[in-house]
């Protein structure tokens, strides 16, 4: 696996969108759209989101690699909508957890999540060279598992209740791509 650091990441151009490397500038948007309820809605993690978690997941995950995290940058008006990431970046094995949220309501809905996950998984698979990206969603998310299986992800299995949200038991479906079903 190839090992950036944290300032040598490129910027990603797409045709809708442009990812670039997440900085602490980014931290009021992040914040804001992580507390957005229908960003939220889709989360496993479920509690209220402070700029102080933001720093210190920027301090103790992006800046040691532990995670790669990108801005998504509509490319028309130039606007941060959401973030992509892998987080558990694996150097052994290969590996990483991959997750995105359009964080702008009138960014969701147009392309811009399934234009992202190719994007994203094609720099994890041909510049990080990652083996395996793995992600996954709530069962209830058919969006998002649409947008997943268009980049390449396929379903490995559902767990059944495996969450329990909002007091009512969730199924979490997990997805994966490798990197020779390129």
């Amino acid at each position: 696996m190839l090992l950036l650091q944290t300032n040598e990441l490129p910027v990603i151009n797409g045709e809708k969108l442009s990812l670039r490397p997440i900085t602490d500038a980014d931290t009021a948007d992040v914040v804001r759209w992580r507390n957005d309820p229908e960003v939220w809605k889709y989360f496993l993690f479920r509690e209220p989101f402070t700029p102080e978690m933001h720093r210190d997941w920027l301090k103790n995950k992006v800046e040691t690699g532990k995670v790669i995290q990108y801005i998504i940058v509509e490319r028309t008006g130039g606007k941060s909508v959401g973030s992509v990431y892998f987080r558990d970046v694996d150097r052994k094995n290969e590996s990483a957890e991959y997750g995105i949220f359009i964080g702008e309501p009138w960014a969701r809905n147009r392309g811009l999540g399934t234009e992202t996950a190719r994007l994203f998984t094609a720099f994890g698979l041909d510049v990080l060279r990652l083996h395996r990206i793995s992600l996954k969603v709530l069962g209830d998310n058919a969006v998002a598992r649409r947008s997943y299986e268009k980049a390449g992800f396929q379903t490995e299995g559902i767990f059944r209740d495996y969450v329990k949200l909002g007091g009512v038991y969730t199924d979490v479906v997990f997805m994966a791509r490798l990197a020779e079903e390129g």
